[in-house]
């Protein structure tokens, strides 16, 4: 088995189930044991700040906000810098424990050994 998970979800409001489906496998690894970084990237960024996840709805899934907490009390969410940027999102703006990272980190933590990463 890995010893972390990557996650990268691109996709937000745009693109509901494929947005659930990545906050739900990050939530169920935490929940599992499994060391967890969570990428925030392209729409998904919005996420990123406080009750913007309570707007997110899709029938039969389980509620964003309660995803993000479950993803938080054991692993990491980052910020994409350049998705940040492109929209207006400062470190002030963004939800307790988040951090806002770039590429050189991003890749560093895909190439460590014993991750395995998912891009949704």
């Amino acid at each position: 088995m890995a010893d972390k998970l990557v996650i990268k979800v691109t996709a937000g409001a745009d693109a509901p189930e494929r947005c659930s489906q990545a906050f739900t496998v990050a939530a169920v690894a935490v929940a599992s044991g499994v060391e967890v970084s969570l990428w925030l990237t392209g729409e998904s960024a919005w996420f990123a700040l406080p009750g913007r996840a309570a707007e997110f709805q899709l029938p039969h899934a389980a509620p964003l906000p309660e995803l993000i907490d479950g993803v938080m009390a054991g692993g990491q969410i980052t910020l994409c810098t350049q998705c940040a940027a492109r929209r207006g999102i400062e470190k002030e703006d963004v939800i307790d424990g988040v951090r806002i990272a770039g590429a050189q980190v991003f890749v560093s933590e895909i190439m460590a050994d014993g991750v395995r990463a998912l891009v949704y």
